[in-house]
This record gives C-alpha cells, structure tokens and sequence, in this order.
C-alpha cells in the first residue's frame, strides 16, 4: 500500500523559489501564430469567445484583435495601391469607414466585464479554498501533537494527505506557506508513528520508483529543443513530485540534488532564450526609434516644388519598406512606436495633400485668367483696326507671359485657343496687306512640290535618313511664304496630315528597334550581373529628368514668340515637333525602365 506520507525534503523552499523565476515572463513573451483571417471571420470568432466561457481566452482574444488591426491595415493597402493603380493620385486616398471595428470594440468591452467578473469569483474561490486548506492543515496538527494515540488516527491523517492534495486554485502567495506546512505535519506524524517497517519500506520503495522516474523525465527535458515546452513540461514535474510521499532517509538528500539539478540546467535555458529574445527586441526598438526620428526631423515647410515633395515622398516610402522588415520590439515599446512612425507618417501625407490642394488652387485661379485673355482675344480677332487691334493683341501676349502654369490638362487646350484668336487675325491682316496675288500663287506651287516629296518617302527608306529629309523639306516649308488665303488651309492641313502620319510611322519603328535592342541587353544584363541593371537604370532616370526639363524650357519658349511674325508660325510648329519627339523619348524610357523592373 502506497502513502502520500513523507517528510519533506530539505530543499524544498529553494525548488519553489527556483520555479518562480519565469512564468511572468512566458505569458508576456509567448508568440501566438494565426491562420490569415477575413475582419470578418475574426469579428464571428471573436463573438464565438465572448459567448463562451472566459478561463483560458484571453490570449486568443489578443491574438484576434492583433490579428483585426493587421487585416485592416493590409485591405487600406491594397485598397491605396488599386486607387493608384487606377490612375488617381496617393495623395487623394481615403480609406473606407470601418463599421465593423464598433462591433470589435463592442465584443472586446464585453469580454472585458467577464473577465473581470470571472476573475473577482476565481478570487473568491481562492480564498475560500485556502480557508479549506487552513483547516486540514489544523486538524494535521493537531494529529501529530496527540502522539498517545497516533497509530489509531493513521487512517483520518491519510485521508487529510489526501484531501489537502487535491487540486484547487489558491492565492499565490499562500502555495508555499502552506506546502511547508503541509510537508512539516508529515514529517512529525512519520516521526511519531509507530508503524509497521515492512509497510514503511514498501512505501519508500514505490516512492523511490517514481520519484526516480521524475528524475529522468527532468534530465530528458534537456534534449528537448523546444525550451519554452521543456520548461512547462518542469511545471507539472514538480507537481506531481510534491504529491510523492517521502523516500528513505539516507537517499532523500540525493534524490532531491538530482531533481533540483535538472530543474535547475532547465530553468537557465529557459532564461537565457528570453534573454536572447529581449537583446533581438532591444535591437528592433532602436531601429524603429531611429526610423521614427529620422521622420520626424524631416523640415516639410523647405519642400516648395512638385519634384522636392515626390523626393521626400520617395524616402518617407524607404522608411516605411524598412520599418517592415524589422521584428518586434518589447511589447511595452512596440504598439507606442508603431503609433509614433504611423502619426509621422501620416502628418507628411496631410502637409502633402495641403501642398497640392493649394498649388491646384493657384493654378485654377491662373486657369481663370487666362481665358479672360482668350475672350479678349476672339473678341478682336475679327476687327479690320489693323495697328491698334495689333498692339492690344501684343499686349496680351505680354500679360499672358507673367501669369503662371496651370494644369497640364488645360494647359495645351488653353494655349491653343489664345494662339488660335491672335493666328487669325494676324492671318487676315497679313492676307490684306500681302503685295502681290502672284507671289501667294508660287508659295502655293512650291508647298505643293514639297508634299509630292513628302509623298515619295515610303517605308523601305531607312528611317535615319528619312526624319533627315522630312526635317530638310518642312525647313524648306517654313522658309516659304503665304499661299492665297483660300488655299491656306486645304495645303496646312494636307501638308500637316501627311508630316503626322510620317512622323508617327518614323518614330515608333525607330522606337521599337531601340525598345528591341533594348531588351536583348537588359536579358543579358539580367543574366551575368543585377548591379548592372541598377546603374543603368539610374541612368535612365536620370535622362529621364533631363528630357523633362527640356520639355519645360520649350514650353517657356513658345510663350515668347512674336506669332504676329509670318515666320512665327513655322517656328511654333517646329518646336511642337521637337516637344512632340521629347515626349516620344520619354515614353522610350519609361517603357526601358519598366523592362528593368520585370527582370530585377
């Protein structure tokens, strides 16, 4: 027959201190995974928590709403990268309302008021059961002091063992108190107890047994890779060893180092894991810290253009890329780091969204003075006031030169109406004061010749030296005088037609080689060496900038012209060309660019 009786072992105080060590940090440290849920799916399973009972959730319900907050996130992503996608500015994003976070919120504050209120009766019952305890402990005592008739109480006082084994939830501060106790009571009983030494033998023998077996279990723990596992497994080791009764005196000492020993190497591995864990957080947090204040000095009131903000855009962007690869830091520091970067954040896109709301502004308001012009403009362009409708004419042309930029999509439309009011009038007064009715005539025949030549250039020319004599005749075009007024724009128009259908068909099969030949390079490059493609694609950008400017300076230029001039009209329509072939160029790259990603 086997007891639960036996004296304690002597270090029993420095084992329950050793175990002590850690727990705190395992619930604070434990890394809980999930299945990649819809908000959804999380909010049902959520509610499936807070119906049921509270005990053993609370980490699931952390894990639930981490897991909400990183899904909403995720969808405000995609929801931005398919409004970009979708051609509309980043700026301009704004994401949808979340209706179902006051559902999130609502089941949370639940789950609060049953937690605490499960936790308020735990409490209760804890103290109610030490109270049971209390007792048992006090009619142990009372047995072990009774030493006349202790051999007639053996039975009441296994009993007791028994009862004060049994498993119950206890304030933590009272486990120990009570198990010194409990160990000391049987101590005294077994010291006083006059009982038969084959039975007390047979005892300590099936005692030995498992507490041996104890011993093995905590050694093998060791081997187990999963440290945090290997220590919760200890936990219940030393449960079970404290309901063990007691071994012979002379091995108890033993015994015990043994088991002590293991649980020791244990608890150390366990520690430094967390350790380690906590120096890997440490390191994150500095990083993040780092992160936040470089956004932080970054001083948006110096960003005053288009290309600065799309600067500091691109490196707010960068941040944010590294913010994702770094891990978690300490979980008191990561939420409020998290905060920090994400308000930094979200204050440069506000001051962005200011910029360009406000820069629109401007340009609408330049938008509106410029077509005041254009009214003036078509207003007098009829009139027969050849001098003094001219000079007011030149004066707008003034005006309009000191009013700024306006929308890229006004910008061509606008200018072509204001042109297209001062063309003709200046077109009219140049067709009534023209010298002679002849000269307009051989203007006309030689435009005329200069189409025929247009019309020979076919697709078996090599483009190279076809755009070298489209270039050479429109040269020729432009040098020519006016054609009788009636014949003007029938020749503009076919002279016009016949140079877009040439020039489209000239550039894109020169671009398309180029795009070709491209890509076979960009294979290769692909293949032998990514650093390569790097530069080479910093190379375009930075050609790509280069073009852009070219393309701004032009636009300047055309507002300078005195199209008044008959040789003005030649030179507008040369610069739309150069314009026309940079924009053509910088489609070229961007298309070369986008090659380079594909294979990076």
């Amino acid at each position: 027959m086997t007891t639960a009786l036996e004296k304690p072992d002597m270090n029993t105080e420095e084992l329950l201190a050793g175990q002590t060590i850690t727990p705190a940090e395992e619930e604070q440290n434990s890394v809980q995974s999930t299945s990649r849920l819809s908000r959804e799916e999380i909010i049902d399973s959520l509610r499936k928590l807070v119906e049921g009972s509270v005990e053993e959730v609370k980490d699931e319900v952390d894990e639930l709403k981490q897991a909400y907050y990183k899904q909403k996130k995720i969808e405000i992503e995609e929801a931005r990268n398919a409004f970009i996608a979708a051609g509309n500015p980043g700026a301009e994003f704004v994401p949808m309302p979340d209706e179902q976070e006051e559902t999130l919120k609502s089941l949370l504050s639940v789950f609060r008021e049953k937690k605490a209120e499960y936790t308020a009766l735990l409490e209760k019952q804890r103290e109610e059961n030490l109270e049971r305890k209390q007792q048992i402990l006090e009619e142990m005592k009372s047995i072990t002091e009774d030493s006349d008739n202790i051999n007639r109480q053996y039975t009441r006082f296994q009993e007791l063992q028994q009862s004060f084994k049994e498993p119950c939830e206890l304030p933590s501060a009272a486990v120990s108190g009570l198990w010194k106790k409990f160990q000391s009571y049987v101590e005294n009983f077994y010291d006083l107890l006059k009982i038969n030494k084959e039975l007390r033998d047979y005892d300590f023998k099936k005692n030995l047994e498992q507490k041996t077996a104890l011993c093995d279990a905590a050694e093998a723990l060791l081997a187990n890779d999963d440290v945090v596992a290997a220590f919760k497994q200890l936990q219940l080791l030393h449960d079970e060893w404290r309901g063990i009764g007691p071994v012979a005196k002379e091995l108890r000492e033993d015994l015990w180092n043994r088991f002590k020993d293991a649980s020791t190497e244990v608890n150390k591995r366990y520690q430094s894991f967390f350790e380690a864990r906590k120096e890997v957080e440490r390191k994150n947090e500095e990083a993040k810290i780092a992160l936040c204040e470089e956004i932080e000095s970054m001083d948006l009131s110096l960003l005053t253009s288009f290309a600065q903000w799309d600067d500091a855009t691109k490196q707010v962007l960068d941040l944010q890329g590294k913010w994702k690869t770094l891990g978690f830091a300490s979980r008191k520091m990561n939420n409020q780091l998290f905060e920090r970067f994400r308000k930094s954040c979200d204050e440069f896109f506000a001051k962005k969204a200011e910029y360009f709301k406000a820069v629109k502004e401007r340009m609408a308001e330049n938008l509106e003075k410029k077509k005041a012009l254009c009214e003036k403009a078509e207003a007098l362009k009829d009139s027969t006031d050849w001098k003094a409708t001219a000079d007011i004419l030149v004066a707008l042309q003034k005006e309009w030169k000191t009013i700024g930029p306006v929308a890229k999509k006004h910008s061509d439309a606008i200018w072509k109406r204001f042109v297209t009011a001062c063309d003709y009038f200046f077109a009219q007064k140049n067709e009534q004061l023209a010298s002679t009715r002849q000269v307009e005539q051989e203007n006309l025949e030689n435009k005329r010749g200069i189409i025929d030549k247009l019309k020979e250039i076919d697709e078996s020319m090599d483009s190279t030296e076809a755009v070298k004599i489209v270039r050479d005749l429109m040269a020729l075009w432009n040098s020519i005088g006016h054609v009788p007024f009636k014949e003007k724009d029938k020749i503009y128009k076919e002279y016009q037609s016949l140079l877009d259908t040439l020039f489209s068909r000239l550039n894109m099969n020169e671009n398309r080689n180029r795009l070709s030949n491209f890509s076979a390079t960009v294979q290769q490059m692909a293949d032998t060496n990514h650093d390569k493609l790097y530069r080479e694609r910093e190379r375009l950008l930075r050609m790509y900038e280069q073009k852009k400017g070219e393309l701004k300076t032009y636009e300047n230029n055309i507002g300078f012209l005195n199209i008044s001039s008959k040789k003005s009209g030649g030179l507008l329509k040369e610069m739309e060309r150069k314009m026309q072939k940079i924009r053509e160029d910088m489609q070229l790259i961007e298309q070369k660019v986008q090659l380079i990603d594909k294979n990076l």
